[in-house]
């Protein structure tokens, strides 16, 4: 009995890493949370998770195990076998066939046998969703073998291998996904190590299903990569020997950017640009740098991330020579340049642009390199232009960056001319106390830098009290005070050839040359003339041939518009003909009446002011208004009346211009329509 309990006891220490594995460790998740990516990636004797499949005939055969007890040799011999040998997928008699494109092993894949697998991983693992996102990728990984020699895939779409799932693998993707949102985190970091360890056991194996559930997490849910940033990190740097692995790394990290841009540059930021100065890598930072910039034209999402710490190592590996980056990466780093600084500089540079003062101008010395220094005052004339405070901040670091604020002095001077006039005028203040700080410092040590400072303050000082010699003025006085004297000596000698400008003119061989150049303008005058008088006739003929057609339609037209237009005015013509005899009766009638509106307007204790008329509209006049209302009402009805009159007579002038105008059109339509009908 003893013996037997000794087998017993040795058959239970054999499957409890079996029943551990295949339930995805549920319990112990519960114990520790998630683990660290240092942690995980430093244990070498982690073993890979295991697919559904090895775990459907493991429980298969845990029935047997448990019923008959196995004997001591067997159980020794168990271990090392199983160690050995892994066991194919249930659902295929030997090692799926191996494509040559990844293209043709998509199309090979059976969505259906996928579906009854995951739901058999679900029914049988209904509380742990990590089990089903994990034999998801395995089942993929497993079906899809086909070269996979690159391990950025940077010849290839950002979205392959994702882009050629069919829309109903994706909805099955998408599916599962949704109903594991918790287990997303753990996923992400299960695809990333298994595909490192896949790396380790046959460099070039197939990991396009891992891939592709990476892309599939990255479509919905980009914002898993930057959770552990300083993990991943970590991870990096632990494999910086082994670039393919790194290069695995960034990839999947870098697949949250093509569908957010604050998370891509976040990765970024927090992944590439501390490995940037790496031969092996920077190739590829730079690149995804570029694609995603390309990818998002609009860079207001990415707004608020970068700030001054991550921007200007950026500048020093665009700008400064001889540094980590070869000269074309350096190159295309530059042209990227532009779009990092509208990043960094944000949403609201008035209110940022401040902070990164400092460090421009700490760079800002005589001895950098030309392009940089030309960037480096752009950017500091920018801060001083965009954000007003860079001005008192440019004053604290006058002192302690003489050199560099002479640079900036010397090209604010020579681009005054073209500086916005609030720059010009907000800089006034600050070149005083400069100048103030200037004699300070003369005072105890007089170098160099003082001086030019001094001199370059007095220049701009010069240029902020006058816009310079004014020699538009002076040319124009001068053309006239030379007319005058010329006016006055030919009147005083009384003709220009006797005048004393004829003969200095003369003397000097102005006239000479004059005359000479007068003679050659006559002639070419003369032969200008002679060639239009002889090949005008035969221009005008072929212009005519070309637009007298036109002009016959144009003409056709017009007379088809004047017939219409009299066709519709002559019942408007009649109503005039009517109207207007009687309006002008009845405004004759008013005339007669309004003599008398003043006078009766007067005994009601109303005066008009002399030229002016009743509806005027001064104080008193209103109030004398008012006081008639409340008196007579007769008096109030003449005042209106009156009032109406002025209207009535501007509307009759009006109408009497009318009447003009159409008895003149009306006339010359008819003699159109006289001519269309001859």
């Amino acid at each position: 009995m003893a013996s037997g309990a000794s087998k017993w006891e040795v058959v239970k220490k054999g499957k409890k890493p079996n029943i551990s594995s295949s339930s995805g460790g549920r319990t112990q998740e519960k114990k520790s949370g998630r683990k660290a990516l240092s942690e995980a990636n430093t244990d070498s004797n982690h073993v890979m998770s295991e697919t559904i499949f090895d775990g459907f005939e493991k429980m298969g055969k845990k029935q047997n195990k448990e019923q008959v007890p196995p004997l001591i040799e067997t159980q020794q011999k168990k271990p090392n076998a199983a160690k050995q040998t892994k066991k194919p997928p249930a659902n295929s008699s030997g090692k799926p066939v191996r494509y040559k494109t990844l293209e043709e092993a998509v199309r090979a894949l059976d969505v259906l046998e996928l579906k009854q697998q995951l739901e058999k991983s679900q029914s049988l693992f209904p509380e742990n969703p990590s089990v089903w996102v994990k034999d998801l990728a395995g089942y993929l990984n497993y079906k899809l073998p086909a070269p996979d020699t690159e391990p950025t895939l940077s010849s290839y779409a950002h979205d392959y291998p994702y882009c050629l799932a069919g829309k109903e693998l994706r909805a099955v993707i998408r599916n599962l996904l949704g109903k594991c949102s918790e287990a997303l985190p753990e996923f992400f970091d299960h695809c990333v190590f298994t595909m490192l360890r896949e790396q380790d056991r046959q460099p070039g194996e197939s990991l396009h299903g891992y891939r592709m559930c990476i892309q599939a997490l990255m479509q919905d849910k980009p914002q898993i990569v930057t959770l552990n940033l300083a993990d991943h990190l970590e991870l990096l740097r632990s494999h910086q020997n082994r670039p393919v692995k790194c290069l695995t790394i960034m990839w999947a990290l870098g697949q949250a950017g093509f569908y957010d841009l604050s998370q891509g540059i976040r990765v970024w930021l927090g992944i590439m640009l501390p490995v940037l100065g790496m031969k092996a890598l920077s190739a590829y930072a730079i690149a995804y740098l570029e694609r995603l910039l390309t990818l998002h034209a609009n860079l207001t999402k990415g707004f608020g991330i970068m700030g001054p710490k991550e921007f200007f190592p950026l500048l020093d590996f665009a700008y400064m020579p001889k540094n980590a980056l070869s000269q074309s990466l350096q190159e295309q780093l530059c042209r990227l340049y532009p779009r990092l600084k509208v990043l960094a500089f944000g949403a609201k540079p008035e209110s940022t642009l401040h902070t990164y003062f400092p460090s421009f101008l700490s760079r800002a010395t005589p001895n950098c390199p030309d392009a940089m220094k030309k960037e480096l005052l752009r950017s500091l004339t920018e801060c001083l232009t965009v954000d007003g405070q860079s001005l008192s901040v440019w004053r604290q670091l006058y002192t302690k960056h003489l050199p560099q604020s002479c640079l900036l002095l010397n090209h604010l001077l020579k681009s005054w001319n073209t500086l916005p006039p609030k720059l010009q005028k907000n800089l006034q203040d600050t070149i005083q106390s400069f100048r103030v700080t200037n004699d300070e410092l003369q005072s105890s040590t007089n170098t160099q830098h003082i001086s030019d400072c001094n001199s370059l303050c007095h220049s701009l000082q010069q240029k902020m009290r006058g816009r310079g010699f004014p020699w538009w003025r002076m040319l124009m006085m001068s053309l006239v005070f030379v007319a005058g004297f010329v006016a006055h000596d030919v009147r005083s000698q009384g003709s220009f050839a006797s005048s004393t400008t004829a003969l200095c003119l003369k003397r000097s061989g102005v006239t000479a040359v004059s005359q000479q150049a007068w003679s050659k303008a006559s002639h070419c005058g003369q032969q200008g003339v002679s060639w239009l008088a002889e090949n005008t006739p035969h221009y005008y003929s072929r212009v005519l041939e070309t637009t007298a057609p036109l002009l016959e339609d144009a003409r056709e037209r017009m007379k088809v518009t004047a017939l219409f237009l009299a066709q519709r005015s002559a019942e408007l013509w009649l109503w005039l003909q009517e109207n207007v005899p009687l309006l002008i009766q009845w405004r004759r009638g008013v005339t007669a009446l309004r003599p008398e509106a003043p006078e009766i307007l007067h005994q009601q204790h109303l005066d008009l002011p002399a030229g002016r008329h009743v509806c005027c509209q001064e104080p008193s006049a209103g109030a004398a208004v008012a006081s008639v209302m409340q008196t007579d009402p007769f008096s109030l009805s003449l005042l209106y009346f009156v009032s109406l009159h002025d209207f009535i007579s501007v509307v009759l002038t009006g109408l009497s211009f009318m009447q003009m105008f159409f008895t003149v059109f009306l006339a010359l339509c008819g003699s159109l329509m006289t001519t269309a009908a001859g």
